[in-house]
């Protein structure tokens, strides 16, 4: 039976959270899976001594996603204060010198954060009427045409899409079968500014990208 956490960003949220892994080292099994990634992607920070439960779960899954990606990650902010990913959840600022790893998402301050920081100071000062935009985490599977690809094209192609709202993440390569192996990477959206839909057909399946590309796929959408 499928698992609901809500409003995993504020105090109840995490209790909730911290409740049902009473016991328990994942949040389904004993392994880890991607309802832990799920989840992982929705929870802005390590939740602290006060939930001790999802803190060891937290670190736990910080450890085994960063052996997961060696490559070294470009700092790109999922859910850091003043980027408040939810619009919901009181404003924090973004703690530079935290030690969790956060899927090599969370790191010191980059110059796509700064962009970000930018882009929603001018989003709020065009219209004090108008909320600030919402956000999203996405994890998407990225197919080539076949074992003959060139994957590290493929994943230059992807990251060369540039747009305002867009930031690309952590990923990896992970196989599918007969030596074909499928590029699995995170990205950030600002809700109003970009649609994942429009990004896959207009962006990623078409010329130059779809010379490596063949298909895509929303693995996971978290609004945080």
């Amino acid at each position: 039976m499928a698992v609901t956490f809500s409003d995993i960003h504020t105090e109840s949220g995490l209790k909730s959270l911290d409740e049902y892994l009473a016991g328990k080292s994942y949040i389904s099994g004993d392994q880890i899976s991607k309802d832990d990634i799920k989840v992982y992607g929705a929870v802005l920070e390590n939740p602290g001594d006060a939930f001790t439960n999802a803190s060891k779960w937290y670190d736990s899954v910080s450890s085994q996603l960063a052996s997961s990606f060696p490559g070294k990650a470009t700092g790109v902010r999922v859910g850091a204060a003043a980027a408040a990913p939810v619009e919901a959840a009181p404003a924090k600022e973004a703690a530079g010198d935290d030690d969790d790893d956060d899927l090599d998402l969370f790191g010191d301050e980059t110059e796509e954060d700064k962009k970000a920081a930018e882009e929603r100071e001018k989003a709020k000062k065009g219209s004090s009427k108008k909320k600030e935009s919402g956000k999203s985490s996405v994890l998407l599977d990225v197919k080539p045409w076949d074992d003959e690809t060139d994957m590290v094209a493929l994943e230059k192609a992807v990251r060369s899409i540039e747009m305002p709202g867009l930031f690309w993440g952590a990923s990896k390569l992970a196989p599918v079968g007969y030596g074909i192996k499928k590029l699995q990477i995170m990205l950030t959206i600002i809700d109003d500014l970009v649609s994942v839909d429009s990004l896959i057909e207009e962006r990623l399946t078409v010329e130059p990208c779809s010379e490596y590309i063949q298909s895509c796929d929303i693995v996971a959408f978290n609004k945080i």
